[in-house]
């Protein structure tokens, strides 16, 4: 099923704010949420309301925290996200770290204890509308999902990596991965009957390689939002020993340098480590015109590469998202029928009548 954009925003900022969120909060999290929807990274998108909700129903999120200053100088930033939801903290940190860089060429955040931060591209291109490069590492405490290299046992998270780059017109480079084979919201998109994942994304207890999605969420009878530490199984990194080792750099730099904590007998709630630099292409004596035209005449030669697929041409970073936000923004943002009623299923539960949900929904 398809749902139009703007009416699928105010349902979702309007179960925020029957959750208790302040209304600039709830709105952020609807606008973060479809954006990512419309981006095509459904595994970020509306699906994660429910889930949200639990989560801050437990106390593993707080509505309207604010990132905490614990250490600053003019390039280096240390914050801590206080467990505050991540479509709040996460543009908090990046407009901070967006300052010191135009202050001062280059800056270092180091965030904290963040919420959830779903999308890390979001901050790629907020760094971008300031003409700034950026590099983000990210790590997620208490969340161990992934197998390293050669193992079927679970030592990290999807732990993804984000680079973006200004071009100086309407199509930046954004590079933002998982460095799982598939992210852990497409493994549920998969679970809740939407795209299957491939056959070898997940390894099971016994070392086999599957892309049965029970391996990571176990059995489905009982009801409940699925949970993917109840299966027997793990994710597997992509590329091998090279998407393993890259989990494992984002371990120690989100982590274990951030001071986020490192998945090493966990304890406590699940959070998100943020190590981000932000650096200012002038401070290194470029131009922003010269910067911009290397950068544009080195994407259009890759673009201009003889394509196996001429439907599809040839491809870099950000464009995929880009053709997919303009046709999901016309034509709506495509939903199972078990997400579209699992959200039902929450806006009823935190207090929408049904009444009132259709005419949110218009």
């Amino acid at each position: 099923m398809r749902v139009a954009v703007e009416p699928l925003k105010r349902l979702v900022a309007e179960i925020f704010r029957r959750a208790g969120c302040p209304d600039d909060e709830a709105g952020r999290i609807a606008h973060y949420l479809v954006k990512a929807n419309l981006a095509g990274h459904d595994s970020h998108g509306v699906i994660r309301v429910p889930r949200y909700l639990e989560w801050l129903r437990q106390g593993r999120v707080y509505a309207g925290r604010h990132v905490e200053v614990v250490m600053e100088t003019p390039v280096l930033l240390v914050l801590d996200g206080r467990h505050g939801f991540g479509q709040t903290i996460g543009p908090q940190a990046c407009a901070l770290g967006c300052r010191k860089a135009k202050e001062n060429g280059v800056a270092l955040v180091a965030l904290r204890r963040s919420g959830h931060l779903g999308r890390i591209g979001d901050f790629a291109e907020l760094a971008i509308a300031e003409g700034l490069v950026s590099l983000h590492f990210v790590n997620a405490y208490n969340s161990l999902l992934v197998a390293p290299f050669g193992s079927r046992e679970r030592r990290f998270s999807t732990n993804p990596i984000c680079i973006g780059v200004p071009t100086g017109d309407d199509r930046p480079f954004v590079l933002d991965f998982a460095t799982s084979l598939v992210a852990e919201g497409k493994c549920l998109v998969a679970h809740q009957g939407g795209t299957p994942i491939p056959a070898d994304a997940l390894v099971g207890p016994d070392g086999r390689l599957t892309g049965d999605t029970s391996v990571l969420y176990g059995p489905s009878e009982g009801g409940g939002y699925p949970d993917p530490r109840k299966g027997p199984g793990a994710m597997r990194a992509f590329g091998e020993h090279k998407g393993s080792g890259l989990a494992l750099a984002c371990e120690l730099l989100a982590g274990a340098l951030a001071g986020s904590g490192v998945n090493a007998d966990p304890e406590g709630p699940f959070h998100n480590g943020m190590l981000s630099f932000y650096i200012d292409p002038g401070a290194l004596g470029r131009s922003e015109d010269a910067f911009s035209a290397d950068v544009r005449r080195f994407l259009a030669w890759i673009r201009s590469a003889a394509p196996i697929d001429p439907e599809t041409g040839v491809l870099v970073p950000g464009d995929k998202e880009r053709m997919t936000a303009a046709e999901r923004s016309v034509h709506g943002v495509p939903l199972s029928s078990e997400t579209w009623e699992a959200i039902l299923g929450a806006a009823r539960e935190i207090g929408l009548s049904p009444s009132e949900i259709d005419s949110i929904l218009g």
